[in-house]
């Protein structure tokens, strides 16, 4: 006889897979600003790389701009660097004290690679969740093989598995349309 804890293993990892999924989708900038946008970055602080919300503050003070303002004034330059260098296409404006970030009106052309680049998340994440299925399904079938549950039990657990994995799946595709539908939005 199967117990709950089984199958709770696998669908945490399709549950976790989905949350690295979101976090990955945060990072993308929609027409508006986002301090995750910037969660990716790290810059050199003290020899260290350090996530640069962990050297700053970083506000949104009006709809399409960012405020990074550092706890240490040293550090300034290096973020900018580093903002300069990464893929967010976006200039700073140091004026000494703060970073300030505006972000333009996105064009036809960068929402439609954008929501091409939210697809891709989502079919990445997809294919996770179809591993975790297979694997979980790999698991029942061994212990079917050492005769350690029975072969309606594996059955039940494969159609278990089905169900998480179809569940997990709409979920998938429920987040990626609503952030295609924030790219969309001008």
């Amino acid at each position: 006889m199967l117990n709950k804890d089984e199958y709770k293993n696998f669908t945490s990892k399709m549950d976790k897979s989905i949350s690295v999924m979101e976090e990955e989708l945060a990072t993308i900038r929609a027409g508006r600003a986002n301090p995750a946008i910037l969660s990716k970055l790290t810059v050199e602080y003290y020899g260290v790389q350090t996530p640069i919300s962990q050297v700053g503050n970083i506000s949104v003070p009006e709809a399409r701009m960012l405020v990074f303002t550092p706890w240490d004034a040293s550090v300034l330059k290096a973020v900018e660097k580093e903002i300069q260098k990464s893929d967010i296409g976006i200039n700073p404006a140091n004026d000494g004290k703060v970073i300030k970030l505006v972000f333009p009106p996105l064009t036809e052309e960068r929402r439609r690679d954008l929501t091409k680049q939210v697809r891709k998340y989502g079919e990445e994440c997809k294919v996770a969740i179809r591993s975790i299925r297979r694997d979980a399904n790999d698991y029942f079938k061994n212990l079917k093989k050492k005769s350690e549950i029975t072969e309606d039990d594996e059955k039940l657990a494969g159609k278990e598995m089905q169900d998480a994995t179809d569940k997990h799946i709409a979920e998938i595709d429920k987040i990626v349309a609503a952030k295609e539908k924030e790219i969309m939005e001008i």
